[in-house]
């Protein structure tokens, strides 16, 4: 007997099928499936021309979570658990209401250790402190957590240590409490002791560091490209302050990124390159190391490939050659002026500095009121009237000064303070005195620290100082209006002061580097 599946079969195959019509429609288009492109901290799509493969590294560091043994005791010059008693220098850094009782955190700055102190209460008190690695985004939460005994009104705990030298971890500690049988938990502010931050300039690069990820090599809550500006902020930081103790990071972030996107720290955008390469000649300068020159120059010799007669010269912002624009070709010109300053001999780094600077001076970025937008339309060369942001500013300034140590051309510093005044008096970029770029994202917040940057290579050069009041004024301003507890600053230096990560604090310690 056949199955059903056989006779159905069967009868299907006697069933008469109409001629197919001679003209069949056509088939429908093969729509390829969109690309996606999954973004993190390392993705960039500023410029959309370039393809998705250009818009990540090719070889990332490890994103590996700190391991558990983050929680084991960290020992320093003394091992956490050290007895308050014991403390030569104590201070107390702030304290909070909790109910009726009190709060408070205490240190010790000369061990580096910090404790928590709960008082106006009673037995069963609860008193702890929390230990931050990332500058308060995370915490080890109730360390040397402790409650009150029967017959005190207050207690404390034992010290702990802020920092952790031993994993490079940089941190601040606040102090909590939970009166007995109550719901209600109170902490005081982020806080940390004076080791490594004695004065304005080395506690805003210390609260930098407190993002560094030593895992990755690169700072924590920014991106490739301002990382670059973090690392040189701190390398002008040893230099300026005298301390060393995160020189460190130079090595570690070249070590770890080296083989990064196409290697070298080159990737598909040319002002990105140059931000490393100017990086790597801070590293050279306070090293003396010379694979950070050589990196340098490389990344230069890269950029130069993009060079063209479009628009009678210039470099393209990209690899898609689709813009050319103010901040890639000032950093070129500084780039290039400032190997030359380091080569014994060298003439082709100066004629590019030379001929990048007056391709530059004649594109029409330069606005009659000197200040610089931002790059040209590509169809006419002409000036696209964009917004002549902060960075814009100070980036020729460096480039000018870079040049004149180069050639000891005078009229290159006599440009240069032209642009600085029209930059440093500039009421749209100076509201109320104190420089503003009305803009987020993640590169804005970067673009203040170049411009200071620039702005205090220039004064140093020229004999009068005519920047150091206005470079005071900002630092003043941005310490006394603009800065948490812990040392960390935002984007507006009149404040008032709402969030930090680590583009916002880079530009805040070059400009406390700048100020002096």
């Amino acid at each position: 007997m056949l199955s059903t599946v056989v006779q159905a079969s069967l009868l299907l195959s006697l069933v008469v099928v109409p001629a197919a019509p001679t003209t069949a429609p056509p088939e429908p288009a093969a729509v390829p499936p969109p690309v996606v492109t999954v973004c993190d901290s390392y993705c960039d799509d500023r410029d959309p021309a370039l393809p998705p493969g250009a818009h990540r590294s090719r070889t990332r560091p490890s994103t590996t979570a700190a391991p558990p043994a983050a929680l084991a005791p960290v020992c320093n010059t003394h091992c956490d658990g050290r007895d308050p008693a014991l403390s030569a220098g104590e201070r107390v850094a702030q304290s909070a209401p909790a109910g009726t009782r009190r709060v408070a955190l205490h240190f010790d700055s000369t061990e580096t250790m910090g404790w928590a102190v709960i008082s106006g209460g009673g037995q069963g008190d609860s008193v702890w402190l929390d230990r931050s690695y990332d500058a308060g985004g995370t915490w080890q939460p109730k360390v040397g957590s402790t409650t009150t005994p029967a017959g005190y009104g207050g207690w404390r705990t034992l010290m702990h240590n802020v920092d952790d030298w031993a994993g490079l971890r940089v941190g601040l500690l606040r102090a909590c409490g939970q009166p007995a049988g109550s719901s209600t938990i109170a902490c005081t502010s982020w806080y940390r002791t004076t080791w490594n931050a004695w004065d304005r300039r080395t506690a805003a690069a210390t609260a930098l560091m407190q993002r560094y990820n030593p895992d990755t090599g690169l700072f924590d809550t920014t991106g490739w490209w301002n990382s670059a500006n973090a690392l040189n902020a701190i390398i002008d930081n040893a230099r300026v302050s005298g301390m060393g103790s995160y020189r460190y990071a130079i090595a570690r972030t070249f070590d770890l990124n080296r083989t990064a996107w196409d290697g070298n720290f080159i990737n598909e955008y040319n002002d990105d390159v140059a931000w490393w390469g100017l990086t790597w000649i801070a590293a050279y300068d306070l090293t003396g190391d010379r694979r950070y020159l050589d990196t340098a120059r490389t990344g230069a010799d890269h950029i130069h490939r993009y060079w063209d007669q479009t628009c009678g010269g210039g470099i393209w912002w990209t690899s898609s050659r689709t813009y050319k624009n103010a901040i890639a070709n000032s950093l070129y010109v500084q780039l290039n002026a400032a190997l030359h300053n380091r080569l014994p001999g060298d003439t082709t780094y100066v004629q590019r500095a030379r001929n990048g600077w007056q391709w530059f001076e004649g594109t029409g970025m330069i606005t009659s009121s000197n200040l610089v937008n931002d790059g040209l339309v590509t169809s006419t060369c002409r000036n696209n009237g964009q917004t002549p942001w902060s960075y814009n500013q100070g980036v020729p300034l460096a480039a000018l000064t870079e040049l004149h140590r180069a050639t000891g051309d005078q009229a290159y510093l006599t440009r240069a303070r032209a642009l600085a005044n029209a930059s440093t008096t500039s009421s749209a970029l100076n509201p109320g005195g104190i420089v503003f770029d009305n803009g987020g994202g993640g590169d804005v917040p970067s673009f203040k620290g170049a411009f200071v940057r620039g702005l205090g290579q220039l004064n140093r050069a020229l004999p009068d100082r005519p920047y150091t009041a206005y470079l005071t004024r900002q630092a003043d301003t941005a310490h006394a209006r603009d800065r948490s507890s812990s040392d960390s600053y935002d984007q507006p230096w009149a404040g008032p002061f709402q969030r930090s990560d680590a583009a916002r604090q880079h530009s805040a310690v070059d400009l406390m580097n700048a100020a002096g």
